[in-house]
């Protein structure tokens, strides 16, 4: 016999839609998380008191565990049984990995920051040197015979000596 199971919208139109899993949603109630991290729930809920789980809560206050806190609670047992640490090391361990996941956060939004900063810093040294090619006059461009300092100031004559070669090759100033 076939099967008159009537298919959705979107299977209808040939899309296929997985589930969407949230690895942080709790799921799992205490008995199920504890067969799951294979250990015992009430060593669950020693962890808990020891602040080193914080399952998720359900309206009625049942503990729900999520496939997060699951490889936590997975890591944990390791890091007690094969790497040989109390609670008190795998505490330290916890808050130390904590640390150093903000410490590289904030370093990456201080290197987002200095790299904005370097932009914006050589986009300014280019607009300066632009407005600099409009001001600088290269050197020997204009005989100077008389060089004013000052507006009510006397002018200085500053001697232009020539070669006598006639190729009207100039010789720098002298002061």
């Amino acid at each position: 016999m076939k099967s008159r199971r009537r298919k959705s919208k979107s299977q209808r139109k040939g899309e296929e839609r997985s589930p969407q899993i949230d690895e942080q949603q709790g799921v799992f109630m205490i008995s199920v998380a504890a067969e799951l991290a294979e250990m015992h729930p009430q060593t669950l809920r020693m962890y808990e008191a020891r602040g080193l789980i914080e399952p998720k809560r359900s309206p009625k206050n049942t503990r729900l565990y999520s496939f997060e806190d699951v490889e936590r609670l997975r890591r944990i047992q390791r890091m007690t049984a094969e790497g040989g640490l109390n609670l008190a090391g795998v505490e330290t361990v916890l808050d130390l990995e904590r640390r150093l996941a903000r410490a590289l956060a904030e370093l990456g939004k201080m290197r987002e920051r200095a790299a904005k900063l370097e932009r914006q810093m050589l986009e300014e040294i280019e607009r300066v040197k632009r407005s600099f090619r409009a001001e600088l006059v290269p050197y020997g461009a204009y005989e100077a015979r008389e060089i004013v300092p000052a507006k009510h100031a006397k002018p200085i004559k500053i001697p232009v000596e020539r070669k006598s070669d006639g190729g009207g090759a100039r010789k720098r100033p002298t002061a």
